[in-house]
């Protein structure tokens, strides 16, 4: 039996360790995590319709948003609470759910409201003034529920958020 040396033998046991490792992680399901990974939520109301909503009120939360996830349960959305109210701008950067927005005044009038497209990094969603609130839920169901700008958001936030 011919000798192989020892530096054929580790290089051939290197590319065997490197083939089964691309295996495996080619195999292995890949799953999206979505980001960030907890908030706290609440209920608000629009209008009688109930919505649970996520609070995103930090600017990492906000800056995650809905993004990386596949779906959005029925009556579920995201409101994303700011210190202070401003002009606003979204967009769907790795957001794949079709979302309608409502930009809301620190009042809970609805301000304006648009329908986003998922995977969107050229389009941005403006709110036509300052606001204080953004309500992102599943596309449509503002139309469903004859939801329109000037109705009234009826938002109860927990005590406790430290909103940044």
């Amino acid at each position: 039996m011919p000798f192989i040396s020892e530096q054929k033998f580790l290089l051939v046991r290197y590319w065997i360790i490197f083939l089964i490792a691309a295996f495996i992680s080619y195999n292995l399901p890949v799953t999206t995590i979505a980001c960030p990974l907890e908030l706290p939520t609440t209920t608000l109301s629009i209008k009688g319709h109930n919505l649970i909503v996520e609070l995103a009120f930090t600017p990492k939360s906000r800056s995650c948003g809905l993004s990386n996830r596949s779906e959005l349960n029925e009556n579920h959305g995201m409101l994303f609470v700011y210190p202070n109210s401003n002009p606003q701008i979204f967009w769907m950067k790795d957001t794949h759910i079709p979302l309608s927005i409502a930009f809301v005044d620190d009042s809970g009038k609805i301000i304006n409201i648009h329908k986003m497209e998922p995977n969107q990094t050229d389009k941005r969603y403006h709110s036509y003034q300052p606001v204080i609130y953004a309500l992102e839920v599943n596309q449509g169901w503002f139309n469903l529920h004859g939801i329109k700008a000037g109705d009234t958001v009826e938002i109860e936030l927990p005590i406790v958020l430290n909103i940044q």
